[in-house]
């Protein structure tokens, strides 16, 4: 049996979290909730029929408690994953795992000394829609990747940057590390890794200390292109996120608010399936978290369950993702193309 426990019950639980609990999990014992705000708590515990927390260390030397679920602010996300892990507990955390690399590569030894599960949480890896695009792409049928885009146009207002965390460079921070990550996890899970990278940031219409808009020019180590997007800044709701492949042998966008929906699917040789995939493969969301928590949580239970630590996501699979947001910030603030392999870090971000 999993005992879970949850820590932090801001918008991700609230938002998405609960509604998977209530209505695709139904098998897992939530023990206890907890989050700093009492009401927050209170909240999530009466939808899911647990206790409420506003200590985390109640929760973390709960004896029967074995997994602990972290959506607590990002920059609190490494010392509460230590913390649980030295409890004995198995760790699922919400992107970003760690602000800083160094620090999800010691968890993920720490786990592996405890013999316990670290499981970071990049959901939209399992979209219908980019597991089909992955599995095109690697059986070869794209030929040789020309250009690779990521576009995110998502709105949030100065009311969201207000809370004294998001957008701070010490807890959070700016579009790319927090909303667009998934995408660049995306960008890189699908093209490969990334070689060089140039960037542009700017704060254009929210007050925060980072940024809330980013352009990058990429360059692959297939020598391909890159091209990323992203902003909060779109008004007046979220309005796309996309990953779009212009390669020798055809070209595909997904698109939707969470890279949900298959926009085009064409292929220089066509296959009789072509015609039925969109359709087939496509979702209807209503928000930017996506269906795909569900999925990605049974996974992880499950294999837990059978005594499997090995998560869905691993630590390697990620961690070229937290690199590469490290390097678009360490452009900006060199002002020039960096190289990736040199594991560039931000100045700013983590401090």
């Amino acid at each position: 049996m999993i005992n879970l426990g949850i820590l932090g019950c801001g918008r991700v639980v609230q938002n998405r979290l609960v509604d998977v609990f209530k209505n695709e999990i139904k098998n897992i014992n939530i023990i206890s909730v907890c989050d700093l705000i009492n009401d927050k708590a209170n909240f999530v515990a009466s939808q899911l029929n647990s206790k409420s927390e506003t200590h985390y260390e109640r929760l973390l030397n709960d004896n029967s408690i074995n997994t602990i679920l972290i959506a607590t602010e990002s920059g609190n996300h490494y010392m509460n994953a230590k913390e649980a892990l030295l409890k004995g507990k198995h760790v699922i955390v919400e992107k970003p795992p760690t602000l800083v690399p160094e620090e999800v590569i010691e968890l993920e030894k720490l786990a592996q000394k405890k013999q316990l599960m670290y499981a970071p949480i990049f959901q939209n890896r399992f979209n219908p829609a980019m597991k089909i695009l992955k599995k095109t792409l690697d059986n070869g049928r794209f030929g040789k990747i020309v250009l690779a885009t990521i576009r995110l146009r998502w709105c949030r207002y100065q009311e969201y940057y207000n809370d004294g965390w998001h957008g701070t460079w010490k807890m959070d921070g700016g579009v790319i590390n927090q909303q667009a990550i998934h995408h660049v996890d995306a960008l890189q899970w699908i093209c490969g890794e990334v070689a060089n990278v140039c960037s542009d940031q700017e704060k254009i219409l929210n007050n925060l200390e980072a940024e809330d808009t980013t352009v990058a020019i990429i360059r692959f180590k297939n020598r391909s292109l890159g091209v990323i997007e992203a902003t909060t800044a779109a008004r007046p709701e979220d309005f796309e996120a996309s990953i779009s492949i212009v390669a020798e042998k055809g070209m595909v966008v997904i698109g939707g608010i969470a890279l949900n929906k298959i926009d085009t699917w064409n292929f220089v040789e066509k296959k009789p399936e072509d015609q039925e995939i969109p359709l087939k493969y496509s979702q209807e969301v209503s928000t930017g978290y996506g269906l795909s928590h569900g999925p990605l949580l049974k996974e992880i239970f499950n294999r837990i369950d059978k005594n499997n630590i090995i998560p869905p996501i691993t630590v390697n699979d990620v961690l070229p993702t937290i690199n590469l947001v490290h390097a678009i910030y360490s452009s900006k603030e060199k002002n020039h193309w960096v190289n990736v392999k040199d594991n560039p870090l931000s100045s700013k971000l983590g401090k």
